[in-house]
């Protein structure tokens, strides 16, 4: 812009002296741009071709028609809502119904469900069967979220702890290289009833990570817990190169029953100050918010202000805080438990890379690095908002009441385009083969271990198939644009009902194409050899080509 001023005070003093009028003193106003391109346009006229100033117009006028394009093609932001749910659930059965716990009942709906539990049932029995068949919890979300459109993506268990992350089927293919992980820190860290699990996943080309924790128990032990924390942080690794460790990844959500407690503050008090709602006298005192303050990894994560009573403890079907008697060794202790916000929801954004001057010295691969995950963050900028952060009274048949967090996610997005293309080529159904197309949009790392599989719309999650062909065993022509694989008619549903293809990208770890939603028609075979529908499972049925995630 230096230079057109410049070019104008060249052309002539009249031209000049036009521009320093009051309409174009204000330069971002849009009706000055324009009277200043109109004045531009008559500098133009009166310029002399040959002059060498003209050949540097025409430079300075390119540069400046090449940053407004690239300014104009930049995909726009776009938000995304993220519901949170921490529950310790004291190993009871899930409740019937769970439309307050996820909200369904908003006019906004959430573009992802993250749910994390502590203390689900894990009695050797239960345990065993829940790693060949969904838990109870895991079943109640999915039947739940299913019909509403929502698939799990992904959930690591460890013992009783559980997390599950669902998401719109629209933002599936977008969802890419999952990983999950957990560690156990109970008993010398050889036990997992305390510990944490981890989902990390690109969305959209952003890495995020959820970490649901169960630190150690009681008042005294607020130091243990942060330790504990620590060794989650720093073990927990991911085979990933833009984020290999938790505090790598661009969002973290640390949720979970982290245990920390009100200190100093006795029992009247406390329950003074929740029965009058004024909450803050107790922050001070609050042990998480306290070494906040001075534990440096803990200084990195946010949280939003505690404005809802302490979520634990209380009597089980109950909003009455603990009002039992506990046995000691030799007679009944009449001690309660202190209220406590031991359940809580906080993130942390990796702050924006500033290469230190001894990286600068030391390690110029390292500083290059720095510098590229820079430019990336400018590029594609993240923006997290807390819309809501409270308890959920109604849920009382746990000492802990759930608490949830409703976040918008404000980002950029690194791609808006799945990976592959698919579709079903023709008619389907059970008494002829059939043929799926699938077209690379993208270039991705294919493998002899990728799969297609068929899904009833609706489906919960990947191990809902009906079928799947592994697609490298089943090509029966290609180009470079559009590939067809082979179906057997013995592995399409003999009811028929309405269906859905997803290609699932084994080094990614991730579905990376959605076909439409096609029909699937009924046997007409079947139908007159007298198999009747009501005796047909069809959809239903799990065939043996299914497998279990």
């Amino acid at each position: 812009m230096d230079e057109i001023s410049q070019l104008f005070s060249t052309v002539g003093r009249v031209r000049s002296d036009s521009l320093s009028t009051d309409a174009t003193q204000s330069t971002g106003s849009k009706l000055a741009l324009r009277h200043r391109l109109s004045q531009l346009m008559t500098c133009v006229d009166d310029l002399d071709p040959t002059n060498k100033l003209h050949e540097k117009m025409v430079k300075t006028l390119d540069n400046a028609f090449l940053v407004c394009a690239k300014k104009a093609n930049k995909p726009r932001k776009e938000s995304f809502r993220l519901h949170i749910v921490t529950w310790n659930v004291a190993s009871v059965d899930p409740p019937e119904d769970v439309t307050s716990l996820l909200h369904l009942n908003s006019p906004k709906t959430a573009d992802l469900y993250i749910i994390g539990l502590q203390e689900v049932y894990s009695g050797p029995v239960r345990f065993m069967s829940d790693m060949i068949f969904d838990d109870p919890w895991s079943h109640l979300f999915m039947s739940t979220l299913a019909p509403l459109n929502y698939v799990k993506v992904s959930s690591m268990r460890m013992q009783g702890l559980l997390l599950l992350f669902f998401s719109k089927l629209e933002h599936v293919p977008f969802i890419r290289d999952i990983q999950a992980k957990y560690t156990r820190t109970g008993i010398f860290g050889y036990w997992g009833n305390k510990g944490g699990v981890s989902v990390r996943l690109s969305f959209y080309g952003h890495m995020i990570c959820f970490l649901n924790c169960h630190l150690a128990a009681h008042m005294n032990y607020a130091t243990e817990r942060v330790d504990e924390f620590e060794y989650i942080v720093d073990t927990q690794t991911f085979d990933c190169k833009k984020a290999p460790r938790i505090l790598d990844h661009r969002l973290v959500f640390w949720l979970g029953d982290l245990n920390f407690r009100i200190q100093d503050h006795g029992m009247h008090f406390v329950r003074s100050c929740i029965n009058n709602q004024t909450y803050n006298l107790l922050w001070s005192n609050d042990q998480l918010i306290m070494l906040r303050k001075k534990e440096e990894l803990l200084q990195e994560f946010e949280e939003g202000p505690l404005n809802f009573q302490p979520t634990y403890k209380f009597d089980l079907n109950s909003d009455t805080y603990d009002s039992r008697l506990y046995r000691t060794w030799f007679d009944f202790n009449s001690k309660k438990r202190k209220p406590a916000w031991t359940d809580r929801i906080l993130w942390h954004v990796r702050p924006k890379a500033l290469p230190s001057d001894e990286q600068e010295e030391n390690s110029f691969g390292l500083n290059q690095k720095t510098i590229k995950q820079q430019d990336e963050d400018d590029e594609y900028p993240l923006k997290v908002r807390q819309d809501l952060y409270t308890s959920n009274m109604e849920c009382s048949i746990s000492d802990h009441k759930p608490v949830i967090g409703i976040f918008t996610l404000k980002l950029r997005k690194m791609y808006s385009t799945p990976l592959v293309h698919l579709q079903a080529e023709g008619d389907w159904s059970a008494d002829i083969d059939a043929i799926i197309l699938y077209s690379p949009l993208q270039p991705f790392p294919s493998s002899t271990w990728d799969w297609i599989g068929l899904y009833k719309v609706g489906f919960s999650s990947l191990s809902d198939c009906i079928t799947y062909i592994w697609v490298k065993d089943d090509e029966v022509a290609f180009n470079e644009e559009v590939i067809q694989v082979f179906v057997s008619k013995e592995d399409i549903p003999v009811r028929g009902g309405e269906c859905v293809l997803c290609y699932y990208c084994s080094t990614l770890r991730c579905v990376i194409g959605i076909s439409e939603p096609f029909k699937v028609h009924e046997s007409r075979v079947a139908i007159e050899e007298g198999l009747l529908p009501e005796r047909i499972n069809g959809l239903d049925k799990t065939t043996s080509k299914c497998f279990k995630n």
